[in-house]
Parts: C-alpha cells; sequence; structure tokens
C-alpha cells in the first residue's frame, strides 16, 4: 500500500504512485495480467496523434467547488476557469436529490493572471483575491486551485494561502492541480482530496466528546455515521445504510466545513467508484483510523451481495446482510430474469471512466448482453487501498467473463468512431455526455447515464434493463439521423484500425 503523507503540500500523480496509463488496446484479461505486482510489466503506450486532453484542474474543482459552504479561487488566466461553471449548473440541478430545498449560489472566482503576472508574479494578486472573495462572501473555507501558469511561474502558493488563513482566521486550501502534472486527469480528484485531508480534516474526538449544543443547552449526541466518497447524484446507499443503524455522509458534494472536519469520526469509508475515492478512503484510513471497505462498488448482483456481506462483517451486523440480500433477491430477481430473457444476446459497447465504466460492463453480463468492447479513460493498476477484491474490472472478467476488445483511450473521439464503426454493436452506453453523439450518428441506439448510483444493487439492474429496452426499441431517430449526418472523419482513418496511432512495442 502507497503511504498517504499529509505533511507535504501535493500529492504523487497517477503515473508514478499506481502505474496508471492512458494507451492500450488488448482485452481486460490480458490488462489484469500485465497489471499484476502493481503493474510492473505493464507500459504507457503513447500517441502519434491526439485529438483533445483533460485537465487535472477540473477534476479538482469538481471535488472543492460543491462545498456548501466554501469558496474557489482558479490562481491563473481567466481561461483556466472557463467551464468551472458547469458545477454550479451541476450542484444547483442534484440540490435536491440530496435534501437541499433551497441551494446556495456557488462562489467561484479567478485571478485573472495577465501577461505582467506572468513575467513579475502573482502572489500579490492572489493574496488580494483571497481577501476580496473573503468580503464578497464570508465562506467558511477557500480553497485554491491551481493552473499551469501560476505553476510555471513558481508562485508561492501554499505560503499566500497560509498567510491568509492566518489573516482571516479561516481555512485557506491550496490544492496543486495543475494541468502539465499529469497526463490522467483523474489526478485531479486526488489533489482536491489531498487538500482537504490536510488542511480540513481533524483528528477524531474520544466518544464521550461527540455532541453538539443546541440553542436551548440541549446536549444532542451525534450519530454514528459512514462516509460515503461520491460524485452527486442519488442517494442509493442512504436506505442500506440505514438498515445497519449508520447516517450516510457523502464527500464532497454538499458537505459543509464542519461535516468535513468529522470525517474521521466515521465508522467506515466506502466510495461509489474505486477511481474516485480510493486515494480518499486511503488517506482517511492511514491518516485518521477510518476502516476503508474493500469490496468492488455494487453493480451486479454478485458484486452487490459481496459488498453487503464485506460491510456487514465489517460493522459486525452481518445478519442484517442477509435480511436485505433475503428480500432483494425475492422482489428483483424475477424482474431481472425477465429482463435477460429479453435482452440476452444484443450486443453493445461502453466508454465512460475506468470506474464507471467497468460498473457499465458488469451491469451488461448481469443482462446477458454481449459487451463487444469499452473505451476506458485510463487504468490503474492498484488502487490506493491495495485490494484486488475492490477493483471492479477483476470483479467484471471473473463474475461475467473477459471484455474482448478493451481499448484504455482518454476521450479520444477519433478512436471511438473508428472502433464504432468497425463493430457496430446494437447498443452505446456511456457515462458522460458529448459521447453518445457519435453512436447516434452512426445509427446506433445509446444511452447517457450520468448518475453512478442509478446502477446500484439489484433495483439498479432492473433500471437499466427498462432503459436499455426502451432505447432499443425506440431506434427511429438514430436510424433517420444516420441516414443524413455527416462523418468527419476521413475514409483513410475509418479503414485503419483505432490503435492505428499508438506506439507499438512491448507493454
Amino acid at each position: 500500500m502507497a503511504t498517504v503523507n499529509l505533511h507535504v503540500p501535493a500529492v504523487a500523480v497517477r503515473e508514478i504512485r499506481l502505474n496508471t496509463i492512458t494507451g492500450y488496446e488488448g482485452t481486460a484479461a490480458d490488462l489484469l495480467e500485465r497489471s499484476c505486482n502493481g503493474g510492473a510489466s505493464l507500459r504507457e503506450r503513447g500517441r502519434g496523434f491526439t485529438q483533445c486532453l483533460g485537465c487535472s484542474t477540473s477534476n479538482a474543482a469538481c471535488m472543492t467547488v460543491l462545498v456548501q459552504d466554501g469558496a474557489v479561487i482558479s490562481h491563473g488566466p481567466v481561461g483556466c476557469s472557463s467551464c468551472l461553471h458547469e458545477f454550479a449548473f451541476t450542484y444547483r440541478v442534484n440540490a435536491p436529490v440530496r435534501g437541499l430545498s433551497a441551494p446556495t449560489p456557488r462562489h467561484i472566482y479567478s485571478t485573472n493572471l495577465t501577461e505582467d503576472e506572468t513575467v513579475f508574479g502573482g502572489s500579490d494578486k492572489l493574496a488580494a483575491s483571497i481577501r476580496e472573495v473573503y468580503e464578497r462572501e464570508h465562506p467558511a473555507v477557500i480553497f485554491i486551485i491551481t493552473t499551469c501558469a501560476s505553476g510555471i511561474i513558481g508562485d508561492d502558493v501554499e505560503g499566500v494561502a497560509n498567510d491568509a488563513e492566518e489573516e482571516l482566521g479561516i481555512p485557506v486550501v491550496a490544492i496543486f492541480c495543475e494541468g502539465f502534472r499529469s497526463k490522467v486527469w483523474t489526478s485531479g480528484f486526488d489533489a482536491g482530496y489531498h487538500g482537504i485531508a490536510r488542511k480540513l480534516i481533524r483528528p477524531p474526538r474520544p466518544p464521550e466528546e461527540r455532541f453538539s449544543i443546541t440553542e436551548t443547552g440541549e446536549r444532542v449526541w451525534d450519530k454514528p455515521f459512514v462516509n460515503v466518497i461520491n460524485f452527486w447524484g442519488s442517494d442509493f446507499f442512504g436506505p442500506w445504510l440505514e438498515r445497519f443503524g449508520f447516517e450516510t455522509r457523502y464527500i464532497t458534494p454538499y458537505s459543509t466545513l464542519a461535516s468535513l472536519q468529522t470525517a474521521s469520526e466515521a465508522r467506515a469509508s466506502v466510495q461509489i467508484c474505486t477511481t474516485l475515492g480510493s486515494y480518499m478512503a486511503s488517506a482517511l484510513e492511514q491518516g485518521f483510523g477510518v476502516e476503508a471497505l474493500r469490496a468492488a462498488p455494487p453493480y451486479g448482483v454478485a458484486a452487490t451481495e459481496r459488498w453487503l456481506r464485506t460491510f456487514g462483517e465489517m460493522v459486525e451486523k452481518p445478519e442484517v446482510a442477509e435480511e436485505i440480500i433475503a428480500e432483494e433477491r425475492a422482489k428483483y430477481l424475477p424482474q431481472i430474469a425477465e429482463l435477460r430473457a429479453r435482452l440476452e444476446g444484443r450486443t453493445a459497447y461502453v466508454t465512460a471512466g475506468a470506474g464507471h465504466g467497468h460498473a457499465m460492463l458488469q451491469i451488461l453480463g448481469e443482462l446477458g448482453i454481449e459487451a463487444q468492447g469499452a473505451a476506458l479513460f485510463h487504468h490503474d493498476p492498484a488502487n490506493d487501498i491495495d485490494s484486488e477484491e475492490a477493483d471492479s474490472l477483476v470483479a467484471r472478467v471473473r463474475d461475467y467473463g473477459d471484455v474482448p476488445r478493451l481499448s484504455i483511450c482518454n476521450k479520444q473521439e477519433f478512436e471511438l468512431v473508428n472502433v464504432l464503426a468497425r463493430l457496430r454493436p446494437q447498443l452505446l452506453l456511456a457515462r458522460h455526455g458529448g459521447m453518445t453523439l457519435w453512436g447516434a450518428k452512426l445509427g446506433i441506439p445509446s444511452l447517457l447515464i450520468g448518475d453512478e448510483q442509478w446502477g446500484m444493487g439489484y433495483q439498479g439492474i432492473v433500471r437499466y434493463g427498462r432503459a436499455i429496452s426502451e432505447v432499443l426499441e425506440n431506434d427511429e431517430f438514430v436510424v433517420n439521423l444516420a441516414r443524413h449526418a455527416i462523418n468527419p472523419y476521413s475514409k483513410w482513418w475509418l479503414a485503419q484500425t483505432s490503435s492505428a496511432f499508438l506506439e507499438e512495442g512491448d507493454f
């Protein structure tokens, strides 16, 4: 297990820490074999041509903008924050699902570094921006996310943040997530969590001190809770955890400073996606003694039952896990069998981030749909909690068999179009916006599901099965679109293999 060091400002990027890659073409079984021993025999395959890339800054913002009482300052040119407004939209739209009836506006700012600051330094402008944001908003915490410009000119962001923290009396957290640090933009998740863990989370209080005082002077004891490290979206963990006697504490969407400060007092940490959450789970375990659940997220019947049983053993309530399993089996297995009979033998292709892509592949396996392949945005040969049982790709191959055409493809749309035109699956299943349009242009029924929790558990399989059935039965639009859509990629490219621009040689 990699050691989490909360005494340094920046976390090591995934290429160094986990041997993460963004270029591969082969099978899931082969990729897992090469990933043994932390990916000792796995090598990155670079690309001779790249159409687009993501940026770690956006992923760090994803973890900080959604903290209810926080403010975020992007320290860089204003263009680096041009896409961050989408998290304000996300916060507002998803708030009712998490019980927030009146979501507050998001506080997103930029220091707007210009040519002058890139020559003479932007530290003074950053200090002034922190004061102005505090005077305008009076947030409980301010996050500073760095950019390529501030990293290149060498601004002392940590020093400015510490000085501001002392001056203002609130936490000011420097998060080092410059885009050039890593080709794997999910390193931005780790950077955000590292800043939160090292600057906000406090050591746990003794159990006898875990209470609050109401305005009337009444002592109210804190209820036992579990940290759920995830994105926004529906609360499907809540009903399960309630059966075990725990409240659900989500990290970080809709967290508050107070809830993050006491995350160290949780009974356990669970995660929706090891891509997203294994670093924070490891930081909570190594730094504060909060045990991390070592089970793949609950997608598909087999993984769901392993998850429930593992959690039941962890909290010493295995009988509750068996009760839930028996009830859910009786309610949903007949529906799953009916959907499987309807969908068995259909073919599909998946494109998504690594963790949720694996989950989609598990759901396809449960429904009897043949996964012809998948384009996943990166691959971690290891995870920060050092657990094969938590590896969702291992779970997919073990429970439902190999995936014959697995591509590690960091959103290179030209590769996706090539493989879709070649395979012609009956369904394209996607997690991120902007990907399903390529299936639609080729006449392939396409389904975009953005809520990661939507497919959890037995009920999630039923949801997906019904949605897939509806999409397959109503294909008139994409069939007509394909007759008129213009493919921007040349016939030459479509005649090549999708891996034509990947470097050859030993992995």
